[in-house]
């Protein structure tokens, strides 16, 4: 698939603005559209409210590939009802308007919290968790990303187009490895709700360059985490201290990340460049 001009939805943030960057940088033309302008003068945006269809399809005219990352970002921070109408609105309104324009390659942004996250009401059925761990949204901005995937599934057969789903783990940037990890590493319960997972905001941004170029067909999901997890204690260790009746699939060795990423290092030729180790010594 030949491609040049990429539009990423959500580029004045967390995630967006590394996806913006790299992408740039690998040479293509990548036009930011979000609904805050990015506050750095070398930075355009394309302001738009991808809840309107009219703005959408104005925003993503002329497009090779989109990476859809626009939205609500967490729960919390509005109503429930608006966090699933403004993620729902606007991931239909992007992948309908890629089905009016012609556009045959999405990837957009999913999320861990589709495989039970925050593991609060129950344990996860297994670890390390993988894309066929079932699907329990538990709370509203889960299901709208529970709604995209299935949307994704039917624009694709019925439209031909390609669509990356990306279940994107916990973002943090370089100052979260040393403001909050080490208040991390005395208590695995803290960080026991998403399996201690987290990812670079730069892995993110090569999460989706890859699933621009990969050769995949139809509809499909990955999870996208760091290779490690957050802590000083090993995968293993903090799995039969805080989950010790979770059936384990395979061994784990060290501090490997227990969201595993098997399938996109195996598709997508992910296969992240970025730890908090690299920034924060453990003790």
């Amino acid at each position: 698939m030949t491609m040049s001009r990429i539009v990423v939805t959500g580029g004045s943030g967390k995630a967006g603005r590394a996806t913006v960057d790299r992408l740039q940088a690998a040479g293509f033309d990548v036009v930011n559209v979000d609904i805050s302008a990015s506050l750095h003068p070398d930075e355009p945006t394309l302001v738009a409210d991808l809840s309107d269809y009219g703005q959408t399809i104005e925003a993503l005219s002329g497009a090779d590939a989109v990476v859809h990352l626009a939205a609500v970002p967490a729960p919390n921070i509005l109503t429930q009802s608006e966090t699933f109408r403004i993620n729902t609105m606007s991931t239909y309104n992007v992948f309908a308007a890629c089905a009016q324009l012609g556009i045959g390659r999405v990837v957009w942004a999913s999320s861990e919290t589709l495989i039970g996250i925050p593991l609060q009401d129950q344990p996860p059925q297994f670890a390390p968790i993988d894309e066929t761990h079932p699907r329990l949204p538990e709370f509203h901005y889960a299901l709208s990303k529970l709604v995209g995937e299935e949307m994704a599934s039917q624009f694709s057969r019925w439209h031909g187009i390609s669509f990356v789903g990306l279940r994107i783990s916990n973002i943090m940037l370089e100052e979260d490895y040393r403001n909050r990890f080490p208040g991390f590493w005395d208590d695995p319960t803290i960080r026991a709700w998403n399996l201690w997972g987290y990812v670079d905001h730069r892995d993110v941004a090569l999460a989706c360059h890859r699933a621009l170029l990969a050769d995949v067909e139809g509809s499909e999901e990955f999870l996208i985490a760091a290779a490690d997890t957050c802590m000083t204690t090993p995968s293993a260790d903090l799995l039969a201290t805080v989950y010790p009746d979770v059936p384990v699939r395979r061994p784990i060795e060290g501090h490997e990340t227990l969201i595993a990423i098997d399938k996109a290092r195996s598709l997508l030729g992910y296969v992240p460049e970025h730890s908090w180790r690299d920034h924060v010594s453990p003790p």
